[in-house]
Parts: structure tokens; C-alpha cells; sequence
């Protein structure tokens, strides 16, 4: 059976699956599902249509499924999605989605989100990512898997961040960030993100192509228009799996507005 302190207050409609503990002052609606083993420690709010899987620990003074700061938003029953095995650390807010935006905000599974992170309405993150203090993340961001954002990035609305994607402390990001790289400052491209494809298993050819890519794309910036440099891949013809999404990526980005492909997709 759950394990709830006498000084929580849990709706008798909420589901609470075996093994989950809810500590002393706790406040969790009734439309909320709670997996297995899942903590909540001492004055976490859970409410709204939100959904945790099981192995999740969440810290005091989180607030999760909390209506999205969107004026256009006039209470219809969207939801917040939570996977497994997530640490969602002190002050860390997540907000049901919207109307419009799809209705849905979802974190995948094994993530840490660091002392007072945001993450917005509509947002869509995947799985193993670490987000550092302080981040803020807008409304309808979608990012991969295996991404880090260090203390106090800021991701505007409507961006889309690749996989393996490294995003420095304070960064201010406004275009899409492709897989597979480094950005700091204001959405520069630095540096291939070697570590983290070394750590997740990546072969060193595979990090060899993407390295040479990275060189053609992003350095010599004088020589070549940026256009001109990504035509000079053809996906259909020799390139690597990674390269491909890269080039690919890129090329969708251009589709979009101001940098974020998305952003062309809101009407």
C-alpha cells in the first residue's frame, strides 16, 4: 500500500500505485496518477491531469501539473506526463499543456532536472537529460535524448533541441540546436560534443565523421555561405547515420522562422 503522511493531503479520487510514499505536507489532486515506488518528499504539489511512472523522486517544494502561464488558457483538462525514474530536485515546476499546443507536456524517463528548474506548457523532453539550475525552458521546446543544459540557459519558445545536444551555463538559445553539439553564449555553435558521444558508446570512426562534418559546416565561415556548405552533403548517397541527422536537421531548420522550425508550425 502507499505510504502517506498523516499531514498530506491526497485526494481520495488520486491513484496511487503500490510502494509510493507521499511525506508531511504534500498536496496531490484527484485527477493524479502515481506509478510505483515513486517519492514524494515533504511539501510537493501534484495536480492537474498529471500522470508519474514509477522510480521517480521528487524534492520539496516542487510543483508539478499546474496550470500553464498562457492567458489563453481557460482551464480544459490537458495534461503533464512524467516517465520513469526521474529526479525532479528542489523548486522544480512543470505545467499541463494547452489547447492548442497539443494539450500535452511530457518528460521521458531517467532525467535530472537540477534546484529550480522550469519547464513549460507544451514542452516535450526525452530521456537521460540533465538540466542545471536555474534553466528555463519555454512553452513548446521539444528536446531529444541525452541532452545537458548547464545553470541558467534559457531556450525560447518553439525550439527544438537534437540529441546529444550541449548547451553552456546562462546560454541564451533561440534557433534550433542540432544533435550532437556544443552552444554557449547566443546560440553559437562551439565544438563538436566528443565526451558525451564517447560516454554513451559511440564508436571513434562514427566521432571521426561527425568531427569532419562538424569542420565543413561550422568552421571556414568566410569562404563559404552557410547554404552553400550544407548542399555540399548528400544524405542519399554515402553519409553516415549521425551525419545524416545532422544535415537533415538542418535543413528542416530552414524551413522554419526565426531559426525554429516549429515556430512555422503554430497556426
Amino acid at each position: 500500500m502507499p505510504k502517506i503522511s498523516p499531514l498530506a493531503v491526497v485526494d481520495p479520487k488520486a491513484e496511487l500505485a503500490r510502494g509510493v510514499e507521499v511525506g508531511p505536507f504534500c498536496v496531490v489532486g484527484p485527477h493524479v496518477k502515481i506509478g510505483p515506488n515513486t517519492r514524494l518528499m515533504n511539501n510537493v504539489t501534484v495536480i492537474g491531469h498529471t500522470t508519474l511512472g514509477s522510480e521517480n523522486t521528487v524534492f520539496p517544494n516542487a510543483v508539478l501539473g499546474a496550470a500553464p502561464q498562457d492567458l489563453k488558457y481557460k482551464g480544459a483538462p490537458t495534461r503533464l506526463t512524467i516517465g520513469d525514474g526521474n529526479q525532479l530536485r528542489e523548486a522544480v515546476t512543470i505545467h499541463i499543456g494547452t489547447e492548442k499546443g497539443g494539450g500535452l507536456t511530457s518528460l521521458g524517463d531517467n532525467n535530472l532536472l537540477m534546484v529550480n528548474v522550469h519547464l513549460g506548457h507544451d514542452a516535450k523532453f526525452g530521456s537521460r537529460c540533465v538540466l542545471g539550475n536555474n534553466v528555463m525552458i519555454a512553452g513548446h521546446v521539444v528536446c531529444g535524448d541525452n541532452v545537458v543544459l548547464l545553470g541558467a540557459a534559457g531556450v525560447h519558445h518553439f525550439v527544438t533541441i537534437g540529441d546529444f545536444a550541449y548547451i553552456a551555463g546562462a546560454a541564451r538559445i533561440h534557433h534550433d540546436v542540432p544533435p550532437f553539439v556544443k552552444v554557449a553564449d547566443d546560440d553559437k555553435i562551439r565544438a563538436l560534443n566528443k565526451i558525451g558521444l564517447e560516454r554513451a558508446g559511440v564508436s571513434h570512426a562514427e566521432i571521426e565523421e561527425l568531427d569532419e562534418a562538424f569542420r565543413r559546416l561550422f568552421t571556414g565561415r568566410g569562404k563559404k555561405a552557410f547554404s552553400q556548405r550544407l548542399d555540399e552533403f548528400d544524405v542519399a548517397n554515402g553519409l553516415s547515420p549521425q551525419v545524416t541527422r545532422i544535415i537533415e536537421f538542418l535543413r528542416r531548420r530552414d524551413l522554419g522562422k526565426h531559426g525554429r522550425y516549429l515556430e512555422a508550425m503554430r497556426e
